[in-house]
């Protein structure tokens, strides 16, 4: 079982490669070698010396050759440009989410082509994918049978995608999986590109002791996922079983993983709770409106009924997504800024 991660060393790509790991199968099955492929590789990362482990670094579509050199039998594709940056930059979104994932299709249909083993390819899409337009405003709750009408670049890239790799499984030119991503919080390390990267960094920052601006009004919605949770859902689409049961996967629609919904005022309140007034007041409000017009856009109420039906679950509360942070990088939390607490 030979399994290619592209971005391999980004956050999800380095939390989906250490569970693999840990595992050393799929699907029953013993990985005999983890390709971790992306862009940057870290010097001093643990993940390139276990022995299971190939890196291929470099960009995507240049690699592809050496990616498919020999057999692959299951791609996790999670590289991508993030949500303000494809919004800043037309042309890198496309590039980055568009034309690399239709090359990345089109060397998995080559091997099939070639009386090679048909890939299983696990996409990570984005609740971004959804928006609300003027013509067909968005449910109170959304489900995948939902008409995705997005409102962002990055949300229409997606879209796209989705529906190429819909096309290619229907062809049998491969074994596409979509898996629509809530925000994950809380990520850890230096804030990113992404529109929704406040959503971390106001609870990450003040707990290391450092201010933090939340650019959008305290009381807008937003769906959320931890990043166990998140883990476990691509994992579990993954490797479900074809079939009408429960547990198994049926037909081509994405799956939206399982989504906790707060508004940005109950996480400040619960990072008050659980860290105290010291930490909390490192948040100033600030809003941005193009940080909420694109955030705004996305729903946050979801129907996981799809997601229940492979046994996901959305976290508690937001409580055990800040517990499971400080107990995850407590090397990254101020002295006495909270407790970590074991989370299930």
């Amino acid at each position: 079982m030979r399994i290619v991660i592209t971005g391999g060393f980004g956050f999800l790509g380095r939390q989906v490669a250490e569970a693999l790991l840990e595992q050393r199968t799929f699907d029953g099955a013993p990985i005999t070698r983890l390709v971790l492929a992306d862009l940057f590789v870290p010097q001093d990362s643990p993940l390139a010396a276990d022995p299971l482990v190939d890196v291929v670094q470099g960009d995507l579509t240049e690699r592809l050759g050496d990616l498919f050199a020999q057999p692959v039998d299951v791609v996790i594709h999670l590289a991508a440009a993030v949500s303000a940056e494809c919004e800043a930059d037309f042309d890198l979104g496309m590039g980055a989410n568009l034309d690399t994932t239709r090359a990345l299709l089109e060397a998995a249909r080559a091997q099939s082509a070639a009386g090679g083993v048909t890939v299983r390819l696990v996409f990570a899409s984005s609740v971004a994918v959804y928006g609300s337009d003027a013509a067909l405003p968005l449910p109170e709750v959304v489900s995948e049978s939902t008409l995705p009408t997005p409102q962002s670049s990055y949300g229409v890239q997606k879209r796209i995608c989705e529906q190429l790799i819909a096309e290619y499984t229907r062809r049998g030119f491969l074994d596409g999986r979509v898996t629509r991503l809530m925000t994950v919080s809380v990520r850890p390390g230096k804030p990113n590109a992404a529109a929704s990267g406040f959503l971390s960094g106001i609870v990450r920052e003040p707990l290391a002791g450092l201010e933090a601006t939340c650019p959008v009004s305290p009381d807008l919605r937003v769906a959320l996922a931890s990043p166990r949770r998140t883990v476990e859902g691509i994992l579990r689409v993954a490797q479900a079983e074809r079939g009408e049961g429960p547990g198994q996967l049926s037909g081509t629609l994405p799956v939206n993983l399982p989504a906790l919904t707060v508004t940005v005022a109950e996480i400040l309140d619960t990072l008050r709770q659980v860290a105290g007034d010291t930490v909390a007041d490192l948040v100033k409000v600030a809003p941005d409106p193009a940080v909420e017009s694109i955030v705004g856009s996305w729903p946050a109420a979801f129907d996981n009924a799809r997601a229940a039906w492979l046994g996901l679950e959305p976290d508690a509360d937001f409580a055990a997504v800040v517990h499971q942070y400080v107990a995850d990088h407590a090397q990254a939390v101020t002295a006495g800024a909270a407790k970590p607490t074991p989370i299930d």
